[in-house]
């Protein structure tokens, strides 16, 4: 048989192997004819490793023996040693020392005799090496956080709970798609996990629905152009329900909106009503402010007089598809990756009247006057199961079920179709005024929580890796997604990992449109670019409260500005003429100690990844490692030497491919953001920079001749360049006393804002310098009036306080007559003394100044 050449662990071979026992068979034959053992204590009595089988044991058992046994002082390599020696497959662990010695002592023998003299390889082990970190994320299925193990391999298979589209998308959507797209990219392009995202669209819900009849209703209202007393009397009518709910609502924040309603639509009243008592008629332009101000509550009334009549399931599309066009853009604008599933309710009513059929059959649902309810109490109570796994504590809670339930399936009739008041609606039979479909139990539409589940086990099956969605949709919609799901499908882990994003204030309040604080993501984006809006979401925790404020969205500024300014400085540097072979500079201490620094800010970031998707902590380790290259960079120019340029291409440029994983980032150039806006196909670096080299040069040798000619007008010029003409086009000059101009392009309204606050800062230094010389010029009068009075007028002039002088004006009783004491007699002798040379030196002055 031909021996085997596969590597072992120790790094030998089989052959290896094959060779060595062949050079112990040919020494075991010469053992024979020649005397080798030695005596006494030195005979090796190998006979009981024999009966050990495992080698482990095996060696463990010869380091014993060998720890008792000298074969190093006056050793003679016996047969024993090398028959003992042929019983081992690789050397023993380091922790054996006497069978280790004993081992490489000899398998040296042993090669000097078999390659006859030559020198080989000492044998080698492994490093002991470290652990490396895991990724580990926050599990509200367990409330910490858990390593990340995906289901198959390093396939991760992903539901995100979308939006329901029936108004525009504001702050608070944006705090989840935005922090979801985080980390989906992390764990895509970071930790390379083959990634499936699915995501749905609610289209067919209590909101829509009532929304979509109400818009309906108002725009067939306005239609039939109803005459001004028409409207007022109909706004009237429709004041009487609106004024009962508004006393019957308890929550602070809608009752504050109704308030405020109320008030505006009163005051759009009194006009008409004022006009129909004394006669007088009522305008078309008083009508149309009067609607304006009442559409909602005329909206509400309208919805309850004529709501069931709408009956045509187009009306209940429209408005779902248009908001869902505009949350696309909202997504698009946000640089937010589509999913690579889209599913919307209204596409899946067939799935999802199979997946209620299903829970029926296994026994956790019911029919109920054409509805059917999820059997909370049947399913809890089942051995494999367990309902409410998220917030097990908000079991009861029937607020929360309540708002799961719907506006439009929270009345009397509807609650009691169930049988536990935790039961909840898989499928709804529809009243008139409602969208429908068919089933098995009657026209009707999906409940809310089944949309999700049907659709989500359609595409990704019996069971996910990541389910997605907002802190507040914990219970009841995810912990109802999971038991119907866990009931469909009869298993116990629908979801392995379900992410939570935290919640969103606003400057530390709840979002609400009562409180004037509802932010729409187009309101956001009129204000801060989508870059800002990701690097203040990646500067918190995805799980925790973000407030939205502006402190918030300020430090993202500074941040971009902070990491920008080192990708121009890094970019500039890179630019500088240099042949081949000058781009790979000696490395110093500086160097070595950059880059040692640089590998540690690396490990750190990834430390920081692994515990829960940590970016805050990235970016702090990214701001570090930018704050030490600045310093180096300093510190070479003020040396008048010039940085690595390898050492810090390799920092800028993993600088950017992180904020390029992040998201924060687009387009294809290797180091810092990308110049020309949004959309910009042309490398415009490459393109212009050439042609700025060339002014900045121009410029730069036209000052030097005009500081040296001393023509004020032609610097004054060259600063114009610099400071009024280039910001307007996106270019930025900075002059360094003895080194060359840096260029740097930069966004056009950066630069426009660097001016301003630069030029508010020249002001805000004039105008102090100006208060400063007008207060020394008031403290010179001040002085040269006090420097005009006599010593001898001086505490005349103080009435109110003296009453009775000496000859010399000096005084000698206070104003109620007492005469002055002597501790105070002292105090105003000084005073006296000092205006005497203060007065002298006055008129020194004057006779000096008509001398001249």
């Amino acid at each position: 048989m031909a021996p085997n050449h596969s590597p072992l662990k120790d790094g030998s071979s089989a052959a290896g192997c094959f060779r060595t026992r062949c050079c112990i068979r040919f020494r075991l034959q010469r053992f024979h004819r020649i005397e080798m053992a030695a005596s006494g204590d030195q005979a090796f009595d190998y006979g009981f490793l024999l009966r050990i089988s495992e080698e482990s044991s095996r060696v463990a058992a010869l380091n014993e023996y060998l720890s008792t046994r000298s074969y190093l002082g006056g050793f003679v390599f016996s047969r024993a040693d090398a028959e003992a020696f042929a019983l081992l497959r690789r050397p023993p662990a380091e922790p054996l020392s006497h069978a280790l010695r004993w081992y490489r002592h000899v398998a040296a023998l042993l090669r000097d005799s078999c390659t006859k003299g030559k020198r080989v390889q000492p044998p080698w082990t492994p490093p002991k090496g470290t652990e490396p970190p895991k990724l580990c994320l926050y599990n509200s299925l367990t409330r910490r956080k858990e390593e990340f193990v995906p289901q198959n391999g390093n396939k991760v298979l992903w539901y995100c709970c979308g939006p329901t589209v029936y108004d525009a998308s504001h702050m608070g959507h944006a705090r989840s798609y935005i922090s979801f797209d985080i980390l989906r990219r992390i764990l895509m392009n970071y930790f390379k996990y083959d990634v499936f995202y699915c995501m749905n669209i609610t289209d067919i819900d209590d909101k829509i629905i009532k929304r979509a009849r109400q818009n309906y209703l108002l725009e067939q209202y306005i239609a039939k152009k109803p005459a001004p007393a028409q409207i007022l009397e109909d706004v009237v009518t429709a004041m009487k329900p609106f004024q009962v709910k508004l006393a019957e609502t308890t929550d602070p924040d809608k009752k504050q909106m109704l308030q405020r309603m109320d008030t505006a639509v009163s005051e759009a009243l009194a006009p008409l009503q004022g006009a129909v008592q004394s006669g007088a008629a009522v305008t078309h332009s008083q009508a149309e402010v009067l609607l304006e101000e009442a559409k909602d509550l005329l909206s509400d009334w309208l919805d309850s007089q004529f709501g069931s009549q709408v009956t045509d399931n187009s009306i209940f599309s429209l408005l779902p598809k248009y908001w869902e066009g505009e949350y696309h853009k909202d997504m698009e604008a946000l640089n937010v990756l589509p999913p690579d599933v889209l599913t919307r309710v209204s596409e899946y009513v067939p799935e999802i009247v199979e997946f209620v059929k299903k829970i029926v059959d296994n026994g956790y649902g019911y029919v109920s006057n054409g509805s059917v309810y999820f059997d909370t109490v049947k399913f809890d109570a089942s051995e494999k199961h367990s309902y409410a796994k998220l917030v097990p504590e908000a079991v009861g809670d029937q607020k929360a079920l309540q708002e799961g339930e719907g506006d439009l399936s929270i009345s009397a009739d509807r609650l009691s179709e169930k049988r536990s008041q935790n039961d909840f609606a898989l499928w709804k039979g529809s009243k008139p005024g409602e969208p429908s479909w068919e089933s098995p139990w009657g026209k009707g539409r999906p409940g809310w929580h089944i949309e999700c589940s049907a659709m989500a086990g359609s595409i990704l099956g019996e069971s996910m890796d990541i389910h997605g969605g907002g802190f507040d949709l914990r219970f009841p919609h995810h912990d109802n997604e999971l038991a119907q799901s866990e009931a469909f499908f009869e298993n116990d882990h629908w979801v392995r990992y379900f992410l939570h994003t935290g919640h969103l204030t606003i400057a530390g309040c709840k979002m609400s449109k009562s409180l004037k604080n509802f932010i729409t993501i187009k309101d956001a984006l009129a204000k801060h670019t989508a870059r800002q809006l990701r690097l203040a979401f990646l500067m918190h925790s995805w799980k925790d409260t973000l407030d939205y404020s502006p402190n918030t969205m300020e430090s993202a500024i500074q941040y971009e500005r902070f990491m920008n300014e080192f990708f121009l400085n890094v970019k500039d540097i890179l630019r500088a003429p240099t042949d081949l072979t000058g781009q790979f500079e000696k490395w110093e201490s500086p160097e070595i100690e950059l880059n040692q620094s640089f590998c540690d800010r690396k490990a750190a970031v990834h430390v920081a990844l692994c515990d829960n998707i940590d970016t805050r902590t990235a970016l702090e380790e990214m701001r570090a490692m930018v704050s030490q290259s600045n310093t180096y960079i300093a510190n070479r120019k003020s040396a008048k030497l010039a940085p690595n340029r390898v050492l810090l291409q390799s920092i800028a440029t993993y600088l950017t491919d992180m904020l390029k994983t992040f998201g924060s980032i687009e387009g294809t150039e290797p180091i810092g953001f990308p110049v020309g806006g949004h959309g910009q196909n042309v490398d415009l670096e490459s393109t212009v920079l050439p042609y700025l080299k060339v002014l900045s040069d121009f410029r730069e040798g036209v000052r030097k001749i005009a500081r040296e000619k001393k023509v004020t007008e032609i610097l004054q010029l060259c600063d114009a360049v610099r400071d009024d003409i280039l910001p307007e086009l996106g270019v930025r000059l900075e002059d360094h006393e003895g080194l060359p101009t840096v260029v740097k392009l930069v966004d056009r309204e950066t630069l426009l804002k660097e001016r301003e606050e630069k030029k508010k800062v020249e002001e805000e230094k004039r105008r102090k310098k100006e208060e400063a010389a007008r207060k020394r010029q008031e403290q010179e009068m001040a002085k040269l009036a006090k420097m005009k009075i006599p010593p001898s007028e001086m505490f005349r002039l103080e009435a109110d306080k003296y009453s009775r002088f000496d000859e010399t004006g000096f005084p000698t009783h206070d104003s109620e007559g007492k005469e002055i004491s002597k501790g105070q007699t002292k105090k105003l002798r000084k005073l006296y003394e000092a205006q005497e040379k203060l007065h002298k030196e006055y008129l020194e002055m004057v006779q000096n100044g008509s001398n001249s």
